[in-house]
């Protein structure tokens, strides 16, 4: 993996309360969901006044994922997130290089990691949340609307009857709005659906961890035709994260870079309102919805949707064995 660092900035202390919606449909949800108002002022609030974190990004060319160690500097706690888990599809093995070189920074930094944060359940790598959470402590979280994702991927996948929808694989499901510590730093959660029911914003201060809501100015945004995506529902997220202020940090989950460029995984709310081809200032959300639903039908399945999606409902866990002591993955034919 490669390394960058960058500061950010935000404010206070609260434990979060958990919360475990039960939701029986992608869909319905959607439905629920797409009354958001672009700007609602009364939807997200920011604090003005918080210290700067310390931002290090890790780079893994073999998904385009970019995985976050995000710490408190003044107490040397911190937050991992977005972290891969390294797959060969080939041999259906796992192996723990990216995760590790995470842990050699935590070690390096001397910090303590009190979060494995997830934006979504991905559908282009494994979470190395467990994994991470074995070696250096602290509790996985995600967005409260993972429950709809499980119940949807249990009938593709046609799991066990024991595996659970509501989302107790997870330490903590976050809320809209709520508000937990990274440190000293508080931190906020802004519900971003649309790429999938589940997507959740991490806001630290003038920084925004966005998952995969936006890509960089110049390839445009997320996919919306994965089962329970919107195009309208990422839309009306995109503007609701385009309204923070201008100079807002904007931490990205993926790049695809052009040949004519390095990988980059930072831009800010001005140049994304300027510059994005998909979603800057004046496209209005029919012409993105008609534009996004016509470029995902071009778009071929992710290399390994079947693998990661089965593992990151399980907040990373692999499948139990089978009787005679090995892990099973399931692939159905001919849905997705």
């Amino acid at each position: 993996m490669n390394e960058m660092t960058q500061r950010v900035r935000p404010a206070a202390h609260e434990r979060p309360t958990p919360h475990r919606p039960v939701l029986t449909s992608c869909r319905s949800l959607a439905w629920d969901l797409i009354h958001i108002k672009a700007g609602d002022p009364h939807r997200f609030q920011r604090s003005s006044m918080n210290p700067n974190p310390d931002v290090t990004g890790f780079y893994d060319p073999a998904t385009n994922t970019v995985s976050y160690v995000v710490a408190d500097p003044a107490t040397k706690h911190g937050a991992i997130i977005d972290s891969v888990l390294d797959y060969d599809p080939k041999a259906a093995r796992t192996s723990t290089a990216s995760a590790d070189a995470l842990i050699a920074h935590v070690h390096r930094a001397g910090l303590t990691i009190d979060w494995h944060l997830e934006t979504h359940a991905h559908a282009d790598h494994l979470s190395a949340a467990p994994y991470l959470k074995a070696k250096l402590g602290g509790q996985i979280a995600i967005g409260e609307y993972i429950t709809a994702v499980q119940v949807t991927f249990k009938r593709v996948f046609d799991l066990e009857d024991s595996f659970a929808t509501d989302g107790r694989q997870f330490d903590h499901l976050f809320a809209e709005g709520e508000r937990f510590a990274i440190g000293g730093i508080e931190a906020q959660v802004m519900h971003t659906p649309g790429h999938t029911p589940a997507c959740v914003t991490y806001v630290v201060g003038d920084a925004a961890f966005v998952g995969d809501t936006l890509f960089m100015p110049d390839y445009g945004t997320a996919r919306c035709d994965f089962p329970g995506g919107d195009a309208r529902l990422l839309y009306r997220s995109i503007r609701r994260v385009l309204d923070l202020p201008r100079e807002t940090r904007l931490f990205l989950c993926h790049d695809y870079p052009p040949a004519t460029r390095e990988p980059t995984w930072q831009t800010t709310v001005a140049a994304e309102r300027s510059e994005n081809i998909h979603v800057k200032d004046g496209i209005s959300e029919e012409a993105f919805v008609s534009m996004r639903r016509a470029r995902d039908k071009t778009l071929a399945m992710p290399a390994l949707i079947i693998p990661a999606v089965q593992v990151n409902i399980r907040a990373g866990q692999l499948p139990a064995p089978a009787a005679n002591g090995t892990r099973y993955l399931r692939i159905p034919l001919n849905l997705l």
